[in-house]
């Protein structure tokens, strides 16, 4: 019987884990670890900041899911991975064997700012982020990052009560969708310097070029890069350090390793890191395990051209971007929740009543 080894509990390994809910894996020993027992869900966390949501209304429990699929669920985290032994070492000196590991582990972000290790709070772990909501009523917050993240939480902190700035060069997204939201941002009166910062001092204080400007927080939202210990494990990766994968999301250096979700670039098919592609990772993932433990030949992974993209916007109102299209009003907010609210009830399961 394989032992198949799932670190990580992001919407890659999730997926999964909710397919083998509905149909057992079949003659494998299946083993989940993850942090965290109840996982916060990301795209539903500029809710939590904003108030319109319950943190425990974003969090799916990630050890009833494995359990419902058939697996162990070990808490914990990873420190280190040796292919060649084929085993996992946790931060309190456990060590997991496998004989297939999967890899859905996400990112980091970013510490290489000068004193942004030291003085900013970074987006990732999503847990301590949660927590600041009652904080922000009256407080002005800079956020270090232009992308989809950083300005969703930039609108979320604004609904809160707080004033927020927004250092990067412009919005990260198409054209269309990046009108509308600097058109968004101006009328929620969210200041975008323009210029990134360059460094970040005890304060905190945010330096960009020559201008310094204080803030009661900064909030890292820029640039993500692999964990340490997985960077430094020996498997192929690109040249930022992510996994290098196959089509059918295998290492191309350790074929019983398979990556998915942000830890993974495809080599052929490189995409962007977002949850909409992670999600079609572990619908991959699942039928790819079920047919190394029946057997059959594995399947390729074909990204989709087009992906939709949902910014919440504070308020009860959102973006929405696929491909050249765009739109954005209440409407579109209502449709986002849905989504959402979908998503979580495939990783909770049927109601027990």
């Amino acid at each position: 019987m394989k032992r198949i080894l799932l670190v990580g509990a992001g919407h890659a390994h999730a997926c999964a884990l909710a397919a083998f809910a509905r149909q057992p894996l079949g003659a494998a020993q299946l083993t989940v670890l993850a942090p965290h027992e109840r996982q916060i869900y990301s795209g539903m966390l500029p809710g939590v900041i904003a108030g319109h949501l319950r943190r425990e209304e974003a969090e799916f429990d990630a050890e009833a899911l494995a359990s419902r699929a058939g697996a162990r669920f070990v808490k914990g985290s990873a420190t280190a991975l040796d292919p060649l032994r084929r085993c996992v070492s946790l931060e309190d000196g456990q060590a997991l064997e496998y004989d297939i590991l999967s890899l859905n582990v996400g990112s980091t972000v970013d510490t290489s700012l000068a004193g942004s290790a030291q003085y900013a709070l970074p987006v990732k772990p999503f847990e301590r982020l949660a927590g600041v909501a009652d904080y922000l009523p009256g407080r002005h917050v800079a956020i270090v990052g232009g992308g989809a993240a950083g300005c969703e939480l930039a609108m979320a902190m604004r609904h809160a009560g707080a004033e927020a700035s927004i250092y990067a060069e412009h919005p990260a997204l198409g054209p269309r969708a990046q009108r509308r939201l600097a058109a968004r941002l101006r009328r929620l009166g969210i200041s975008f310097i323009g210029n990134p910062a360059t460094a970040i001092e005890e304060g905190p204080v945010v330096v960009s070029g020559t201008s310094r400007a204080d803030y009661d927080l900064v909030v890292l939202a820029a640039g993500a890069t692999p964990l340490a210990w997985l960077r430094d494990c020996g498997l192929a990766s690109d040249e930022r350090g992510f996994i290098a994968v196959d089509a059918e999301l295998r290492s191309t250096s350790h074929r019983q390793v398979f990556a998915v979700g942000d830890c993974a670039t495809l080599n052929d098919s490189p995409h962007p890191k977002s949850g909409v592609f992670s999600v079609r990772h572990g619908e991959l993932l699942a039928r790819n395990l079920r047919h190394l433990v029946s057997g059959a030949d594995l399947e390729a992974y074909r990204p989709q051209r087009r992906a939709l993209v949902l910014l919440t916007c504070g308020g009860k109102y959102a973006i929405a971007e696929r491909g050249a299209w765009s739109a954005e009003g209440r409407w579109v907010w209502w449709w986002k929740k849905w989504i959402d609210r979908r998503w979580l009830k495939r990783l909770k399961g049927p109601d027990p009543r």
